[in-house]
């Protein structure tokens, strides 16, 4: 067997966990119960995407890893295509389905970022996508904007070889 292809193996084994660890971090209960984001099918995508943010975040900064961060997204889409033809959604439907969420990404990608540069507001990038059309209140936004800052510093903290690795090593609660 080529050295290749182990390698591409043990890339995509890597790949699944970090994304597993993506969405695992997304289902922490104190984002819905305490901190007010819907727990709706909105909800659910926007903290994927908010976590697969800062990994992709972390990545960028670091070598060259655009071909893990590629893949990572590409699991992560393949996964909502998944998911939204599992609930019945028509497959001529989940294509523009999924290109909707895929550009509605990188609108998040580009407002995390600026938000956490300083030069937009993260507080209003989160309270527009991760809140959508409920409406947080004050102290529920900084605790998620907090949140975020922390994981990115955290991210930052750690190798970026964690990550290639499959493991998504935020900063614990409490």
């Amino acid at each position: 067997m080529p050295l290749a292809a182990l390698f591409n193996r043990k890339s995509r084994a890597a790949v699944q966990a970090l994304y597993g660890a993506i969405v695992a971090a997304a289902r922490n209960p104190s984002f819905y119960a305490e901190w007010g984001v819907p727990d709706t099918l909105d909800g659910r995508f926007e903290l994927i995407a908010l976590h697969a943010f800062l990994a992709i975040r972390r990545l960028k900064q670091s070598g060259d890893n655009a071909a893990f961060a590629q893949a990572l997204f590409d699991s992560m889409f393949a996964d909502l295509d998944r998911n939204l033809r599992e609930m019945g959604v028509g497959d001529l439907s989940v294509g523009r389905q999924v290109k909707t969420m895929a550009k509605a990404f990188y609108g998040r990608v580009v407002a995390y970022e600026r938000g956490l540069a300083g030069s937009d507001s993260l507080d209003d990038a989160l309270r527009r996508n991760l809140y959508g059309t409920v409406a947080p209140d004050a102290k529920q936004i900084a605790a998620v904007a907090a949140y975020v800052r922390r994981q990115a510093q955290a991210l930052d903290a750690a190798p970026v070889g964690s990550l290639l690795a499959g493991e998504l090593r935020l900063a614990q609660e409490g």
